[in-house]
């Protein structure tokens, strides 16, 4: 274990079709994983993987257990492989448990499927959208988000991705609204996100409901190397603070910039994107310039 390598997971929109292919196909380990996969969920996920249209990979019930697969298959397939710490993305977390031991991919598959289920239906009961304002610090954005929000408009910051690059979520009306007052204060964009719902922000508070049965019903482990999360930007092992983190990251920003703040100040420098994409790796060199980033090879 290199005690300055750390492994990241990616989330939502790092799908594309044809993903997890030249795994399936070169790395015997992860195709028993990928075709597990299938068994568990009852359908034939890497059918829509390997060959669905993008349309097809967009469904958030296909979206995060594809992203999910794909990504534990990656990690599987380089067994030699242990990191000092883990961290993902808003659904990318879930990889990363996996990876840090805290559960097993037979009982996390069925929950990333459950909460994508659980997201589906709260963006159905509470329509929502979000929005990435680029060029605005995150104070201005947060007051801005605030006083719509106070006026009656649900609008919150949601992902801090990187420095001058937050994502804001809410109802279609308070995001339009944010999107005016962030270009009249200075953004240099204000780009709508062609999302299905206000994730992370309180509209998904139905969703955090439905997921909280699953979670408390599944087996959380201690973790063998620390694993940052999304809510607090902050090292967790321990299964009752990892349970609690995860469940309240639904409705709670995703602390990207922090996270890898703060995990480059325990030691990290070597940052290993494990999944679909590689945007990550774009987040951590805007984040600590001075970072050497990487993916795995297929």
């Amino acid at each position: 274990m290199n005690p300055t390598q750390s492994v990241l997971f990616p989330g939502q929109g790092s799908q594309f079709p044809g993903m997890a292919r030249e795994l399936f196909d070169q790395h015997l380990d992860a195709r028993a994983l990928l075709t597990h996969a299938n068994d568990i969920l009852g359908f034939s996920l890497t059918d829509i993987m390997f060959g669905g249209s993008e349309d097809d990979l967009r469904r958030t019930d296909v979206t995060q257990p594809a992203i999910f697969v794909h990504s534990v298959a990656q990690f599987v397939a380089r067994p030699d492989f242990q990191p000092a710490s883990t961290a993902g993305h808003s659904l990318g977390e879930f990889s990363a448990l996996v990876a840090a031991g805290v559960l097993k991919f037979e009982d996390a598959l069925p929950l990333v499927a459950r909460r994508a289920q659980a997201m589906q239906a709260a963006c159905e009961e509470q329509p929502g959208t979000m929005a990435a304002i680029l060029g605005l610090d995150d104070a201005t954005v947060e007051r801005i988000c605030q006083e719509i929000t106070g006026a009656g408009n649900v609008v919150v910051a949601a992902n801090y991705n990187c420095p001058g690059q937050l994502v804001i979520s809410g109802s279609a009306e308070g995001v339009a609204q944010a999107c005016e007052a962030m270009k009249a204060a200075g953004a240099k964009r204000a780009l709508p996100l062609p999302v299905g719902g206000a994730f992370h922000s309180p509209l998904m508070q139905s969703a955090a409901a439905a997921l909280a049965e699953a979670i408390e019903k599944t087996t959380f482990s201690p973790a063998r190397c620390p694993v940052y999360q999304n809510v607090d930007a902050l090292p967790h092992t321990d299964p009752a603070e990892i349970k609690a983190n995860l469940l309240a990251q639904l409705t709670a920003p995703v602390r990207w910039t922090q996270l890898v703040q703060n995990m480059a100040a325990d030691g990290a420098t070597d940052f290993v994107e494990c999944g679909p994409g590689k945007v990550l790796q774009g987040l951590v060199k805007k984040i600590v310039p001075t970072a050497t980033v990487g993916s795995f090879a297929v």
